[in-house]
């Protein structure tokens, strides 16, 4: 069955970047002048996915408004020959099939995916964290999908980590089956690094089928007293297969303060307008 549908959480609180997201959404923090959430929800539609459940929580309403219409800044742009900005916003509108579930409480990410078990039903679907952008030629939610329709089995997204961070990860266990593919035997949600048993973590994307649902149900709480994806990853592991899939592209975690600030300058630097400038200031500034 083809993967049509996608969820995004964006629940989060955002503690990372306190205070500024006390009043803003991480996932609305900007990469030049566009929000995270933005390029996100580019990569889904661009994987060729129509139906969109983005699960918000309290405090994200400018997620919705940033989607929405915005009749009267129209006008203003139209009245005032801004032709560029006034098709800019015009292409947010275009960006169709977008929904909002509310999370009604941070019990963390399993949860904000099990939000969406009744829109998504019995079909399969995938999952992009909101503060994760991927940069390749090839969307890699993608990527993914194409890996789903060959082994009718979930995937997920998986990269080498450096040791440092892999309490900061779901790490995998696998067997390698096929290029830049594992069919994973466990997950570990944020492991000791001497626990870890690869350097493999997950990403922040997926392509799951319908049974992770009963599966996120089974979830007791774990790590940070929250239910964990990963956790319910490891239950579907045991039921049917699961692969981990060696994503090759650039990926950038906007949800850590480096991580933001790397973004921010490689998309600057693919700008024609800004490159120069800011190569110049750069080397002003490291010298």
């Amino acid at each position: 069955m083809a993967v049509k549908k996608a969820v995004i959480p964006a629940a989060g609180l955002g503690t990372r970047f306190l205070p500024v997201t006390k009043s803003m959404p991480k996932e609305m923090l900007p990469i030049i002048d566009k929000p995270v959430i933005h390029y996100v929800v580019e990569e889904a539609i661009d994987a060729g996915i129509d139906d969109i459940i983005i699960i918000t929580g309290r405090g994200k309403r400018a997620i919705e408004d940033y989607f929405d219409d915005a009749p009267e800044l129209r006008m203003h742009l139209e009245r005032h020959g801004k032709c560029q900005q006034l098709e800019d916003l015009k292409n947010i509108s275009r960006l169709e099939g977008i929904h909002f579930i509310r999370q009604r409480e941070p019990k963390g990410l399993g949860d904000a995916v099990l939000c969406a078990e009744k829109h998504c039903g019995d079909d399969p679907f995938a999952v992009l964290l909101g503060d994760d952008i991927m940069k390749d030629h090839t969307p890699c939610t993608k990527q993914l999908m194409d890996i789903f329709n060959k082994t009718g089995s979930s995937v997920i997204a998986i990269q080498q980590v450096p040791e440092e961070y892999l309490n900061r990860y779901g790490i995998v266990k696998g067997k390698e089956c096929g290029e830049n593919l594992l069919l994973l035997e466990d997950i570990i949600e944020k492991p000791h690094p001497e626990a870890a048993p690869s350097q493999f973590g997950s990403i922040g994307r997926y392509v799951f089928s319908p049974a992770l649902f009963s599966c996120l149900k089974l979830t007791s709480k774990g790590s940070g007293g929250e239910i964990q994806l990963a956790d319910a990853i490891r239950l579907l592991i045991k039921k049917e297969d699961v692969y981990g899939y060696c994503y090759s592209g650039k990926r950038f975690d906007t949800g850590d303060k480096l991580g933001y600030i790397e973004t921010i300058i490689d998309y600057a630097l693919d700008d024609e307008t800004m490159r120069m400038p800011l190569r110049e200031y750069l080397k002003l500034r490291v010298s």
